[in-house]
């Protein structure tokens, strides 16, 4: 069942507003937290597991939640899991290493992941202008890391691997995202027409992203040079950072207000998202989300409190984040088009 225009529309500026909260909160979080983004990661996902499975419950309760959209296979959720715990652990070690401004257009190789995801997994085909679309913002996320080639650039004294690391997170969400609209598709069959709740997918999603976040942690602490036996130690340091007790030996001003603060809005931004993704296609979700990244580069390059000195925008990266708008905006043509023909 089709939601309608006005209902949409909400939905979308919804997702706008949070999307820009989100991604400025994302690095502020990881001010107080840069020694120690593997915390936040557990203490998010985790987070996410109490919040979403309490919801659930209620939503059982009131009937609003059947036992056939319980009784959903859960495979897919395994792998929507697994691919979440390695996007958030690999996006949060890249993004304590990254300058403000670079996350935002990183993560926009997220549609190109998105396109080729939805095509193997989905069967679905684009036209040329989609295809060029995707190229230009391919193009644009080249440009903006290569504004970094030259000294003194946004990207000058950062090694290699965390832009990579950054766009290797957005593959793992973008699958993530693509497995979670094949649960929507799958589920309206089974449930004969009626599409799963999405406290359904966020609950069991989050619940084995939370089990895989804990089984991978040592292999991915070892990548940032922290050793098994040392876990303990570096668990109990993110915790009296985030707590910002006095026995901390780094400053972690900040905490535990930012890291909360991008709890909740990050929970509140993967609500919306996904409702919209219930509403229409995980593509358009991600196109919708964003029309928020000329606002947060520019927010990010401004100072802002706990990063006072801010960043230099290059006359590569602006190239970069214009290109980059340029494949959006080519992308989305065909399916404002689309939309206007269904209602003709």
């Amino acid at each position: 069942m089709s939601s309608s225009p006005v209902t949409t529309a909400a939905a979308s500026a919804a997702v706008v507003a949070l999307a820009v909260a989100n991604r400025v909160l994302y690095k502020l979080a990881l001010v107080p937290l840069k020694a120690y983004p593997f915390f936040l990661a557990q203490l998010t996902t985790f987070g996410y597991v109490a919040v979403y499975f309490s919801i659930l419950y209620a939503r059982c309760r009131s009937g609003v939640v059947t036992r056939d959209m319980l009784a959903l296979p859960k495979h897919r959720f395994v792998a929507i899991g697994l691919l979440e715990a390695l996007g958030v652990a690999s996006g949060m070690s890249a993004g304590a290493m990254l300058p403000g401004p670079a996350i935002p257009i990183l993560s926009q190789s997220f549609l190109v992941w998105q396109l080729i995801f939805s095509a193997l997994l989905l069967g679905r085909t684009y036209s040329a202008r989609q295809i060029i679309g995707c190229f230009l913002v391919i193009s644009g996320v080249i440009l903006a890391v290569a504004s970094g080639a030259n000294e003194g650039q946004l990207l000058s004294e950062v090694k290699l691997i965390w832009p990579a690391l950054m766009i290797a997170s957005s593959a793992f969400q973008a699958g993530a995202s693509i497995l979670k609209e094949a649960v929507f598709i799958d589920g309206a069959k089974r449930l004969k027409g009626k599409r799963p709740d999405i406290f359904v997918v966020n609950s069991f999603g989050s619940g084995f992203q939370a089990l895989f976040v804990f089984l991978l942690l040592p292999f991915l602490s070892n990548l940032r040079g922290i050793k098994f036996a040392e876990l303990p130690a570096y668990l109990n340091g993110g915790a009296e950072c985030f707590l910002n007790v006095a026995e901390s030996p780094i400053d972690c001003g900040g905490a535990p207000f930012l890291p909360l603060l991008f709890i909740v809005v990050n929970m509140a931004f993967n609500i919306s998202l996904l409702n919209l993704v219930k509403m229409s296609s995980a593509l358009v979700a991600s196109l919708t989300a964003t029309s928020a990244v000329p606002i947060s580069i520019y927010i990010l390059s401004l100072p802002l409190p706990y990063i006072p000195h801010g960043a230099e925008l290059s006359t590569s990266f602006i190239i970069g984040a214009a290109v980059l708008l340029m494949g959006l905006i080519l992308y989305n043509l065909p399916q404002l088009s689309l939309k206007q023909s269904k209602a003709d």
